[in-house]
């Protein structure tokens, strides 16, 4: 452990921790804080085996104090500090305005993280593509030799990671706008921050759109002069009701972009006979063609865009061009899972959204079979329904908004010549098996929900795997 870290976590040896939302993060971040001899106590409004009783009894084991149910927020006055964990927005809780009044220190793991990291960090963001371009730019890295630490948004938490990392490693971290809003001004800015895209999506969790971009703007807004900064040339990130620029006039180090429709100055795009080259300063280097990248979609094309636009300078092209021929893809995003019967089944649980929904549909370039539904987080489905028109020949909606997606299809221009054909069921095994009776041989079925997974389960990881289990046991 560096000495920076060492120092800090030496002086909470004499305090008291407090981790409110026990979730992948603050799990292990509770654990790794016990066993450095500090007094920590995990609060979380669920009961344990929501949390999971196993994980509770060895944090329980290893010293930690649990305040569970309703009244979980009742110790933290006691605290001297407190984890809240990232999907706790600080704006939308009055618990965390009362600790600050206190003269209490409220923190995340990632914010510690950043702050005490002793090697490069490369950040992502964006609304879509980050986990898969996160995941790239690691194997990238990784193919070259780099010792990496992947971690943040993606699933792991980093903060334990500050044990054995070291100046000579680089970290990777995704970073969601839950994670940022409160990331301003850090000792440690990303030295290559990545923002993928930005569009209209978690309003049902943040305050206004303007607050989603700002928290988004905070991961390269404190960079300085030796930094990278990576846009993407085909977005505008002045989405909102905002009267000042884009993040383009954010920028303090170098800027490199990224396009799959044009050229650029310094970055990497697709050319239109479909190789991907790398320009900088009227200097093109050729680094692989479309066809080389073997997970499908154009979106996927453009996450490559932009990871090479991130190594460059890091990695040689032989090993950029070995991942683009060997990386299946990130489990959840449009993810094979088995042919059954001459039907192949996907597994598209994180999308979400409806752009991400677009990116599923087009990917595979034929009229295919879809289930979809799930939570609704405000999203606007009209802008899906001319592609699900396009690419489904049957939909099987379930959930908490298979009336909304419902509706908003059926009343589209187009609907009735379309002939696509739509059932509704409660539920998603109902609706895999309805997907199973009516699909043929040649089919594809997939799994592109366009909304979040809480209606019937804890998170689109938990769906995409209930989704895979089924799947896989066709036929037992």
């Amino acid at each position: 452990m560096n000495n920076k870290a060492k120092k800090y976590f030496d002086s909470l040896k004499d305090k008291k921790v407090a981790f409110v939302g026990m979730g992948v993060a603050n799990v292990p971040c509770a654990a790794f804080l016990a066993k450095l001899g500090i007094k920590v106590y995990a609060c979380d409004k669920r009961d344990k085996e929501y949390i999971g009783a196993d994980m509770c009894e060895k944090l329980e084991a290893l010293g930690v104090t649990f305040s569970l149910g309703e009244k979980y927020l009742n110790i933290l006055p006691e605290m001297d500090l407190i984890f809240r964990s990232h999907g706790i927005l600080p704006f939308q809780n009055p618990w965390i305005g009362e600790c600050i009044e206190r003269g209490q220190k409220v923190t995340t793991e990632m914010e510690v993280f950043f702050n005490l990291c002793p090697s490069k960090i490369i950040a992502v963001t964006g609304s879509n593509g980050k986990t898969t371009t996160t995941t790239l730019i690691s194997k990238m890295l990784i193919e070259q030799g780099y010792n990496v630490y992947l971690g943040g948004n993606i699933g792991k938490a980093l903060m334990p990671e500050l044990e054995t990392i070291t100046e000579n490693d680089i970290a990777v971290v995704e970073l969601s706008s839950f994670q940022l809003l409160t990331m301003g001004n850090l000792v440690n800015s990303p030295d290559i921050a990545v923002v993928t895209n930005i569009e209209c999506t978690h309003q049902d969790h943040h305050i206004s759109l303007d607050e989603y971009v700002d928290a988004k703007r905070n991961i390269l807004i404190y960079q300085n002069s030796d930094c990278k900064t990576i846009l993407n040339a085909d977005c505008d990130y002045s989405i909102g009701n905002r009267v000042y620029h884009d993040m383009r006039y954010d920028v303090r180090g170098q800027l490199s972009q990224f396009s799959i429709k044009h050229p650029v100055a310094r970055g990497a795009y697709m050319k239109e006979n479909g190789d991907i080259v790398h320009c900088d300063n009227d200097k093109e280097t050729f680094v692989m063609t479309k066809d080389d990248i073997i997970i499908p979609g154009s979106h996927n094309i453009e996450n490559y865009c932009t990871a090479i636009s991130a190594v460059w300078g890091l990695v040689d092209t032989e090993n950029m061009l070995k991942v683009a021929k060997t990386f299946g893809g990130v489990e959840h995003r449009i993810e094979f899972v088995r042919e059954y019967n001459g039907v192949r089944y996907y597994n598209d649980s994180i999308a979400t959204s409806p752009s991400r929904v677009i990116s599923g549909l087009r990917a595979f370039g034929k009229k295919i079979v879809v289930i979809m539904g799930g939570s609704d987080k405000g999203n606007d489905m009209s802008e899906m329904v001319p592609d699900i028109l396009k690419y489904v020949k049957l939909l099987v909606l379930n959930g908490a908004t298979a009336d909304k997606i419902y509706n908003t299809i059926v009343s589209f221009d187009g609907y009735n010549e379309s002939g696509i054909q739509i059932i509704k069921t409660d539920n998603l095994e109902n609706a895999l098996n309805i997907a199973k009776e009516n699909a043929q041989s040649g089919d594809i079925v997939s799994l592109c929900p366009a909304c979040p997974a809480f209606d019937q389960f804890k998170t689109f990881e938990y769906r995409g795997r209930k989704f895979k289990e089924l799947v896989n046991g066709f036929g037992e």
